[in-house]
């Protein structure tokens, strides 16, 4: 299970080949799961009290993140039955079903507010966080491919739908709401204030920043060219030269059909994008690599809402297979879940993905 003898490279040294279109080991591997398949993918593989990080090094996943935890301030006011979120102030209601539980959005606090509720809500300071951790992680990530931020850093769909729901948030955004802006602009901010901290202590031990934007439904962008260039284009340049003052290459998340975005990243300086929900129009593996590839590393492609929930171990090794020959040659191909691996996952059908990565992921 998982062999991984032929292995002669490191981690860090096998993602940064990949995001510079050179040839390495094999290809670059990645994991994400919600916590009760993860459980039980963690005894599947022999691994005691589901340990993430022991999973991680266990199947050859070669990407980890560091971060700082939020000290500061409780921000938001607590409501009883539900969990806020100290960074955001949104709130959730745990709801469980036959296969697990997932943590639905709830009360959003921003709904139908006045514009100075909303330019005023609540962001922390870059100050209130712990770093004193990030010297430990980066020690214990050594040979690692070490990333800062994640699929939801410097996102603004999601984390503004999140506090004043999603037709709102999408309704405020198409007309530059003011005060909506305001409010994303000191979130954001935020953000990149924590960013800027962690690297100060990190230095040269970071390997890419990864930022989120979910662009697309399944069939179709969720928001205009013209949004995006007047509204979300500028507000992720700061991240991406942020990123570049140090050095780093840029990967992006972006869940449904979103390539129609693709030419205008390439511009502002992003190196791979992720999530590649091949299901979506426009995002299969064929279509991304004769329009993006060598353009784009790329990032995802097995899908959580197709092959890994609905098919059988054999479905997955195929799906495996054909995705990594599809971009064999471009030599920039990170093999990952669309998503976190969803509770209705056979724990079967993860064991197949991570097997093939290795069966089939060496040049």
């Amino acid at each position: 299970m998982f062999n991984r003898d032929y292995e002669t490279m490191t981690s860090k040294e096998r993602v940064k080949r990949a995001f510079a279109f050179e040839k390495c080991d094999r290809v670059p591997i990645n994991y994400a799961s919600n916590p009760t398949i993860h459980n039980k993918f963690a005894q599947a593989i022999g691994v005691k009290d589901g340990d993430y990080d022991q999973v991680l090094d266990r199947i050859g996943a070669d990407f980890r993140g560091v971060g700082a935890p939020y000290r500061g301030p409780l921000l938001f006011k607590e409501i009883g039955g539900l969990s806020v979120n100290p960074l955001y102030g949104f709130y959730t209601k745990r709801i469980y079903n036959e296969a697990g539980y997932y943590d639905d959005f709830c009360n959003f606090p921003l709904q139908d507010a006045d514009d100075e509720t909303i330019a005023d809500f609540p962001a922390p300071n870059p100050d209130d966080f712990d770093y004193s951790n990030i010297d430990a992680a980066l020690e214990l990530y050594k040979g690692k491919a070490v990333f800062i931020g994640g699929a939801g850093n410097a996102d603004i769909i999601n984390s503004t739908g999140r506090v004043m729901g999603m037709e709102e948030a999408l309704v405020r955004l198409f007309n530059r709401d003011e005060a909506t802006l305001t409010y994303l602009d000191r979130r954001l901010n935020m953000e990149l204030g924590v960013l800027e901290r962690i690297m100060v202590k990190a230095k040269d031990k970071v390997d890419f920043l990864w930022l989120g934007e979910d662009l697309g439904t399944q069939i179709a962008p969720m928001i205009s060219l013209d949004l995006y260039r007047k509204v979300f284009r500028p507000r992720h340049q700061k991240f991406i030269d942020f990123a570049k003052s140090y050095n780093l290459p840029v990967m992006i998340h972006t869940c449904g059909s979103s390539s129609w975005a693709y030419d205008d990243f390439i511009e502002m300086g992003i190196n791979a994008v992720d999530t590649l929900q091949p299901e979506a129009v426009n995002m299969n593996p064929g279509y991304l690599k004769e329009r993006f590839g060598g353009k784009l590393c790329f990032h995802g492609c097995i899908s959580t809402a197709g092959v890994l929930t609905d098919g059988n171990s054999d479905d997955v090794e195929n799906t495996v297979k054909e995705t990594i020959e599809i971009f064999r040659d471009l030599k920039s191909y990170m093999l990952s879940p669309t998503h976190m691996i969803q509770d209705n996952t056979p724990v079967e059908n993860v064991i197949a993905m991570y097997e093939a990565a290795h069966k089939y992921g060496k040049y």
